[in-house]
């Protein structure tokens, strides 16, 4: 994890700790093995084994928090692979089409910006592939807090998973994005009644019924106009191209279990896009799409521990920084961890000199005195 906090994004990376004598010195590490100890290290894990202990590590952070009822978020993403690594395969690749690559699955808590749940799959698996299992270790890791409302997209449209969230036994309200099937396009041309909420922006809302689902549910469709609001999300229905009143609009549709007005609905989803930046986050600054391996197994508990490193960072930056700005790793390694400093042992107190423009040692002051606060806090 201190790899990856100074920069580390594959193991050969590694070395960036094994060489900073400074660095261990401060750790109180007597010495560090090289990149290729902590491959063989992962091969040991199995799936049992790292679900158990990186399960148990998910446990110790909800644990710790006193927090219930929150909004959770499972999304999934492209891992692009150029190897031979166990379990790339060949899927849905919108930058790379045709390469291979892993599918990963990952559950976010929004309120407090942590990884809840990573598993690693394979590139050819549906997005939506396992998703109870999945959804049910991850409360397991929870510790049975409330999920007190679930977002999902489009990927995650299916019967299947719609009638699992609704049964009385765990009943769980959603939002998730709808695909824009012929069937919906249809009913959305359909819509009359749009009520204005932006400008630029139209709402409304219908009851759907597909054909295999026992029940109608509730849709809220969203429609931006493109000439007010040109980089406005969205597609075109594509079966009303030649209709002007329709096609001069892009669209977005929601099915929900949720009883908020349709524009809250909306507004309640739209939080959802900083679960896209978390993954960005953890790709570019964390190595996740980077640090892998041959062997299955190996990559997954290397990319969980990934995980966990993102989950410390970010109690960090919310107990520690502060602020209403969350800087990514990358800046936090140019304001705190790349200052040249002298590290200074008299009698039993060691000291670290940093060098440091005037107007930065305040800052750096008083996140020292955050740290010490919040180390007497925990006792």
């Amino acid at each position: 994890m201190s790899s990856v906090w100074c920069g580390a994004e594959r193991f050969a990376h590694m070395d960036i700790t094994r060489l900073d004598t400074s660095l261990q010195r401060l750790y109180g590490w007597q010495r560090m093995p090289e990149h290729k100890a902590f491959e063989r290290y992962f091969r040991k894990f199995d799936i049992s084994v790292s679900h158990a202990v990186f399960g148990g590590l998910y446990r110790w952070f909800f644990r710790s928090l006193k927090f219930d009822n929150f909004t959770l978020d499972i999304d999934s993403s492209v891992m692009t692979r150029y190897g031979e690594q166990q379990g790339s395969a060949k899927g849905y690749n919108k930058h790379k089409p045709g390469r291979k690559s892993h599918h990963p699955i990952m559950a976010f808590v929004s309120e407090i910006e942590m990884v809840a749940n990573f598993w690693l799959r394979s590139g050819d698996a549906h997005t939506a592939n396992n998703f109870k299992a999945f959804l049910e270790e991850t409360l397991l890791f929870l510790e049975g807090k409330k999920i007190g409302l679930l977002r999902l997209d489009s990927g995650f449209y299916s019967k299947e998973i719609f009638d699992y969230l609704e049964a009385k036994d765990r009943k769980t309200d959603y939002i998730t994005a709808v695909p824009m099937y012929v069937t919906i396009q249809r009913k959305i041309a359909a819509q009359k009644a749009w009520l204005g909420i932006e400008k630029g922006i139209e709402i409304g809302e219908f009851e759907y019924q597909a054909q295999d689902w026992s029940q109608p549910r509730r849709m809220i469709a969203v429609r931006q106009k493109v000439a007010t609001r040109p980089q406005a999300p969205g597609k075109q229905l594509s079966l009303f191209e030649d209709d002007m009143e329709v096609s001069g609009y892009r669209y977005t549709c929601y099915v929900t279990t949720l009883k908020l007005s349709a524009a809250d609905v909306w507004r309640l989803y739209r939080g959802r896009a900083n679960c896209e930046n978390r993954i960005r986050e953890l790709k570019y600054d964390y190595g996740l799409d980077k640090m892998n391996q041959a062997d299955f197994d190996g990559t997954e508990a290397a990319l969980m521990l990934m995980t966990v490193a993102y989950n410390f960072l970010s109690l960090f930056k919310q107990l520690i920084i502060g602020g209403n700005v969350r800087n990514r790793l990358k800046t936090l390694r140019h304001k705190m961890l790349a200052i040249p400093s002298i590290i200074e042992k008299n009698a039993d107190t060691i000291t670290v000199k940093m060098a440091l423009h005037m107007n930065r040692r305040n800052w750096i002051a008083k996140v020292c005195d955050r740290i010490q606060v919040q180390f007497l806090k925990s006792g």
